[in-house]
């Protein structure tokens, strides 16, 4: 089955072919299932894929599908790399992402660009297979440009509203500073190693002077950065936000966000290599998982909310990464994709509910009238929270005793950002779910749960929430941790640890005790309090303002970055396109026009004229022939 990998991304490229070339002469239901059944034949094969990997002694597959680039000395093959690592992103990728189209065919169903959506959704899972398959950093730039090209497609769906294309343009050029970076990094790659093959690089890595690695490891997470929305390079993600609901879903659980995070990781010899580099990844990812926290705490858009919990959650992703935890990074992105796939398509069922609006202050009582819905985003609320049995317990817990082992001051930061998430995680499903109803008559009579096209996919996504711990459960407790025996041949260099049972006792005990008091805080000020979000922003204090307002960091942006580039654009316009360039074509125009108004002078059809200038011209030919 392994040598059969070139046929994962290649069902999703021919559901997008299918769809694209004729989605508008077949029927919805066809068109939807086109591309939901491409997806699933691709989870299919990757669960046997991956179920033939672990049986085998070989843990490491290369499948070399054709010759790619050859030139002299150079050749580059079209190659997969099937390992614990890909064929775990491939279940992750193929498995959500088809949750995420049976979805959609229910979300979508009365959109007239459903098929051009499905294909799109279709364009998306390819590229991002290819991304993780790539066995050389250049198929792997070709799937990270890939994504980025669809998140544009997908963000800007509804492209007749120009708020939505402006989203789609910022996340766009966002990426693309990031992308400027991954590309610079892998230039150096084959400049400094000779090669792009991760095999051949990832043998050399240590041969070289550490602040190479250092500066290529950084190159790589300016990439990660774009791609991941860490700080400074994250306010695209919020506005991502644009774009339908199922698309949330895809770019923050299953695809694209996640791209920084596997990158990182299968270039962890780098980080491994660099402790400069490694520092700067983890400072940057407990940053960013704070910064967007405090900036849920305010949020009243539903899908706002979700955005910057999910900017958070990868900061504490990259944290892990960058104290050398790189399976409890995956197990993170796990869970999360679990949790987070189902919050969004929640919250897409809540806003179906409600007749498209948003806003959670306009909402309220919404559990006794769409109880599937409420029952699984408490559900994923409460897994995001870290509260014991469910998933995001163990995988957060295990990556902050990581984090407190190498660095206090880093874990006490994560261990705030994950207290936040379930302050505001509770506090949107308070408003949200319970006391009076605050919409409208109308909005109130429409309400009602969503189709089982909708409601199933959240069902296994709660059920995934509820169980996805298994595969990390603590060593300590006796058990096996299968996501760290499966990713251990991909670590390169390993970071060993060794903690007392009493200290994770008491860091477990710290984490959840914690996130109950904070939920239990939010129970008194929403339920019992009855404190609801003030409908008026003067209404907040200036700090509350602040927050509210995202810290203004687009202003800053708008004021440090695009005005003055406006600015010298105007100076080099004015300057150099009409004043040098223009001045010269025109310059010239008019020189050549000046010189055709002196030659016409003497076409004036007079013959006594022309003779006179012949004869002139003959003295001149003798006078000169004598002088010679």
């Amino acid at each position: 089955m392994i040598k059969l990998v070139g046929l994962v991304p290649l069902f999703p490229l021919i559901g997008f072919l299918i769809n694209g070339f004729f989605g508008k002469k077949i029927s919805k239901s066809l068109s939807g299932s086109i591309a939901s059944i491409s997806v699933l034949a691709s989870f299919v094969l990757s669960i046997l894929i991956f179920m033939e990997l672990n049986g085998s002694a070989e843990k490491s597959h290369v499948i070399n599908l054709f010759s790619w680039i050859s030139s002299g000395s150079l050749n580059i093959p079209f190659e997969f790399l099937v390992d614990p690592l890909s064929s775990w992103f491939l279940l992750i990728i193929t498995g959500i992402g088809f949750l995420i189209h049976i979805y959609s065919i229910g979300y979508m169903h009365d959109d007239e660009g459903f098929s051009r959506f499905f294909t799109y959704l279709n364009l998306f899972v390819f590229f991002m297979l290819l991304l993780v398959l790539g066995n050389n950093y250049l198929i792997m730039f070709i799937g990270w440009e890939g994504v980025g090209l669809c998140s544009y497609l997908l963000i800007g769906f509804w492209f007749k509203n120009t708020a939505y294309n402006n989203a789609a343009r910022k996340a766009f050029v966002m990426n693309r500073i990031g992308d400027l970076g991954f590309l610079l990094g892998i230039i150096l790659i084959f400049v400094t190693y000779g090669s792009i093959s991760y095999g051949e690089v990832f043998a050399k890595a240590g041969t070289v002077n550490t602040s190479v690695v250092t500066t290529i490891a950084l190159l790589l997470f300016i990439g990660a950065m774009g791609k991941s929305a860490q700080l400074p390079l994250y306010t695209w993600l919020p506005d991502a936000m644009a774009g339908p609901t199922p698309v949330s879903a895809l770019i923050h659980a299953a695809t694209m966000v996640t791209a920084g995070i596997f990158m990182v990781t299968r270039s962890n010899i780098f980080y491994s290599i660099s402790d400069t580099a490694a520092m700067v990844v983890a400072v940057v990812g407990a940053a960013t998982g704070l910064f967007a926290a405090t900036i849920g705490l305010l949020q009243n858009d539903i899908k706002k909310i979700l955005a910057y919990s999910t900017v958070s959650q990868l900061g504490l992703m990259f944290l892990a990464l960058g104290v050398g935890a790189y399976s409890s990074a995956v197990f993170h992105v796990t869970t999360h994709a679990f949790f987070k796939a189902l919050l969004f398509l929640g919250a897409g069922s809540v806003i179906h509910a409600m007749g498209g609006e948003q806003d959670i202050r306009k909402m309220g009582g919404l559990k006794g009238h769409i109880k599937i819905t409420f029952l699984t985003m408490l559900i994923g609320s409460i897994a995001i929270s870290g509260i014991p049995p469910f998933s995001g317990f163990f995988s957060k817990d295990e990556l902050l005793a990581h984090v407190y082992e190498h660095n206090k001051v880093l874990w006490i930061i994560g261990t705030i950002t994950s207290m936040l998430t379930a302050f505001y995680m509770f506090r949107m499903m308070f408003i949200t779910f319970f006391g009076k109803f605050r919409g409208t008559h109308e909005q109130e009579h429409h309400l009602h749960e969503s189709p089982s096209t909708m409601t199933i996919p959240l069902i296994v996504l709660a059920i995934l929430s509820v169980l996805g711990g298994l595969l990390g459960l603590p060593e300590f407790w006796g058990m096996p941790n299968w996501m760290h025996h499966h990713l251990d041949e991909i670590i390169l260099r390993k970071n060993p640890s060794i903690m007392h049972h009493d200290t994770e006792w008491m860091l477990m005990g710290i984490a959840v005790a914690g996130a109950l008091a904070i939920i239990y805080f939010a129970y008194n000020m929403f339920i019992k309090s009855g404190v609801l979000p003030v409908q008026k922003e003067e209404q907040l204090k200036p700090w509350q303002r602040l927050i509210y307002n995202k810290y203004k960091v687009d202003e800053i942006y708008d004021a440090l970055i695009r005005k003055p580039l406006d600015i010298l654009s105007e100076v080099f316009h004015k300057f150099i396109d009409l004043a040098m360039i223009d001045g010269i074509v025109n310059g010239v125009g008019a020189a050549v026009r000046g010189l055709g108004s002196g030659i016409r002078l003497l076409q004036q059809g007079n013959i006594g004229f022309y003779v006179v200038g012949m004869v002139l011209g003959v003295v001149c030919i003798i006078l000169l022939t004598f002088l010679i």
